[in-house]
């Protein structure tokens, strides 16, 4: 018999698919922050990879994984934006930040070159009437 048995790496290749298709989703911005909870839905998807700027529970701010002073914000952003074709950005702070600080870093964003901001929340916040009062979830990105 002089033909190649390819079952064994058909089962790899299916198994690295699995691994890859799990793992996915666990790749997005890793900075932990405690969102807060609100009944936004959530903005369609984009070609391009989503910016994500990230305010910690300690006010640090963080572009995508890489931490940054406030003093180089705008200066970063700007080179950001001159490569980038979107000026959509993903703000991701954490609920126990002051809404001066979020505004403030809003601001910065706005001057950096990025003019279409979302904030980016948890999904089990207040429906505030939207639906059954019993009901408190909703949609959210």
């Amino acid at each position: 018999m002089h033909e190649i048995n390819i079952t064994p790496m058909v089962d790899v290749m299916l198994v690295l698919l699995i691994i890859f298709m799990v793992a996915a989703p666990m790749l997005t911005v890793g900075v932990p922050v405690k969102l807060p909870e609100t009944a936004a839905t959530a903005l369609p998807t984009e070609q391009e990879e989503p910016l994500t700027v990230t305010i910690t529970a300690d006010g640090r701010l963080t572009i995508q994984t890489t931490e940054v002073a406030d003093g180089e914000m705008i200066p970063k952003l700007t080179a950001i934006a001159a490569e980038r074709t979107s000026k959509k950005i993903f703000l991701r702070a954490d609920g126990a930040i002051p809404y001066e600080r979020v505004a403030q870093v809003m601001g910065a964003l706005n001057a950096g070159g990025f003019n279409e901001i979302g904030l980016v929340t948890d999904s089990a916040g207040p429906s505030f009437g939207a639906g059954d009062a019993s009901n408190t979830e909703s949609n959210g990105g």
